[in-house]
């Protein structure tokens, strides 16, 4: 009788080998990366011959940090992990677009693309300068401590209504498609009082006046929009032939958003406002005051305005000697709590 051939420990673990290469193992795939979740509820509508308002549901995953929008495939813009909005501009009237967005978390890695069904830009409607009819009988009613819902009567216009945008003390902070006459509002503060307004716009770009404004007051609940101030405020002077400036540097509040409006006070009155264009360093911002060419100690705080409409808490204020002209640059400053 011949013996039962066996396979060698080499052959045995040539055989181990290929299967793990081609898949056979049935630990294969465990050890792959886990992606962020993908983004659902992706919508897109036209709010102008030239914009497209794209919004989608905010994940609850913690570690999703950015999310990325895309036009036809193309990244066009980058939004903080809790914000779901946003207004895509510069685009061409009367053609269609796809947009998508995925998820970034704080490792880098990337979902998979959640899409909104395909759009077309209405034409432009360059002799249309007629601006709709404002909304009326604007309502506000508290949703929790985070949110609103509000609700407006039509706008008419000699063309079409496109959008209605809503403003939240003076600042844009939603819009809606020109069908709807309510709207969701989502990272609000707690216990905090807001007043809405709501403003129609057209194809051709034509805003109405604003609605009625609405109050509410928000529920009670946890804060867990971080930190809403300045902070590592710090002064140093320059002397110049025209006087004395300020440089202000100071650290952006960590609010996971891009806090591009500050508000810089001096001698706690209102100063001067600074603007930082889109792609100016969200981080740390710097700031140039001319203070004129008097000899004085002056007192700075600075504010950022938040991206629910309102201006946040203010930083450490700051002493700053300007001394004399010719004394040297580089005064120092000390901070004090106020």
């Amino acid at each position: 009788m011949r013996p039962t051939p066996r396979l060698s420990a080499l052959s045995t673990a040539a055989c181990l080998l290929a299967l793990t290469a081609c898949g056979g193992s049935e630990d294969s795939g465990a050890d792959k990366p886990k992606l962020p979740p993908v983004p659902t509820g992706v919508t897109a509508h036209t709010s102008s011959s030239t914009t497209v308002h794209v919004m989608w549901n905010r994940s609850d995953a913690d570690k999703v940090r950015r999310y990325e929008v895309y036009r036809d495939g193309e990244k066009v813009e980058t939004v903080p992990g809790k914000r779901h909005m946003v207004d895509i501009e510069g685009l061409k009237p009367s053609s269609a677009y796809t947009f998508s967005v995925r998820a970034r978390d704080a490792e880098g890695k990337l979902s998979k693309p959640g899409e909104a069904e395909r759009v077309t830009t209405p034409s432009a409607a360059e002799d249309d300068s007629e601006a709709p009819t404002a909304p009326t009988g604007l309502k506000a009613r508290a949703d929790g401590p985070h949110s609103a819902t509000l609700t407006w009567g039509k706008s008419t216009d000699n063309k079409k209504v496109t959008s209605y945008d809503i403003y939240q003390a003076g600042t844009r902070i939603h819009s809606v498609d020109g069908a709807s006459t309510t709207a969701s509002v989502t990272t609000l503060r707690p216990e905090t009082r807001y007043t809405f307004t709501v403003r129609a716009r057209d194809a051709a770009d034509n805003a109405s006046e604003d609605s009625p404004s609405a109050r509410v007051t928000t529920e009670a609940g946890a804060d867990d929009s971080g930190s809403e101030v300045p902070t590592d405020l710090q002064a140093t002077v320059r002397h110049a032939k025209d006087g004395h400036h300020l440089e202000l540097t100071w650290n952006a509040p960590s609010v996971d958003g891009e806090v591009t409006e500050y508000e810089i006070h001096v001698d706690g009155k209102f100063r001067s406002k600074l603007t930082l264009g889109e792609s100016a360093p969200k981080s740390t911002a710097n700031f140039g005051l001319p203070v004129g060419k008097s000899a004085k100690t002056y007192a700075v705080k600075v504010r950022g305005k938040l991206l629910d409409g309102n201006w946040g808490g203010f930083s450490k204020e700051v002493e700053i000697s300007t001394g004399k002209a010719g004394d040297g640059d580089g005064g120092g400053s000390s901070d004090h709590e106020h």
